[in-house]
């Protein structure tokens, strides 16, 4: 069985379509990630295995082969991690692959399983409203990600538990509100740099610093 669950590839601030194809056969033991991945996400299988153990899901003793496709379009960033195990855990049968047909996925996974936030979601869900679908991405990036309207159907979880309670039907996650991330206080200042005067002057628009 081949579980797919669609997602995205960032070229500047649009989002192409990609498809995450997981298929668990019998042969040699490992996960293999295929389809022009770069370093990032190919150490996205060792963030997957953790993050799908810490989340009491064993892997079976066979190979996993995951395919990003199109075969041929580059694939850069750690957003990849969620959508992976995801199809996996379709793959097993830990969740229905039919509830994630409807979603495009973004996520960066922690090896506790817990989902970190991402750069990129608002492109990622005006992408999956392109398609006619919604966006499952970190609870972080939730806030963003509603900024595409109100139509799209956003889920926002704060690890694969939440979000496989959800698919389950013993926990609801609520679509996130959109709003500004607020600066924190304690912004750092270009003062507190040693030299580099022509950068911090181009930073600061060409106005000598005081």
């Amino acid at each position: 069985m081949v579980a797919r669950v669609s997602t995205v590839a960032f070229q500047g601030i649009e989002g192409v379509p990609v498809e995450v194809q997981v298929m668990v056969a019998p042969g040699k033991v490992g996960m293999q990630i295929v389809g022009l991945p770069d370093k990032a996400v190919a150490e996205s299988r060792e963030r997957v295995q953790a993050a799908l153990h810490a989340s009491g899901l064993a892997l079976p003793a066979k190979r996993v082969t995951v395919n990003l496709a199109p075969a041929d379009l580059p694939k850069e960033g750690s957003h990849f991690d969620l959508p992976i195990a995801l199809a996996l855990m379709a793959a097993l049968g830990a969740i229905p692959a039919d509830a994630l047909s409807d979603f495009v996925v973004v996520g960066e996974l922690n090896l506790d399983g817990t989902i970190a936030a991402i750069s990129g979601a608002l492109p990622a869900a005006i992408g999956a409203n392109a398609l006619g679908k919604g966006l499952i991405c970190p609870a972080e990036s939730g806030a963003e990600a509603a900024w595409a309207g109100a139509e799209v159907d956003i889920l926002a979880p704060r690890s694969l538990i939440a979000l496989a309670n959800h698919f389950r039907g013993t926990q609801v996650l609520s679509r996130p509100e959109a709003s500004i991330r607020a600066n924190a206080a304690n912004l750092p200042d270009l003062a507190e740099i040693k030299g580099q005067e022509s950068a911090k002057r181009a930073r600061s628009g060409g106005r000598r610093r005081p």
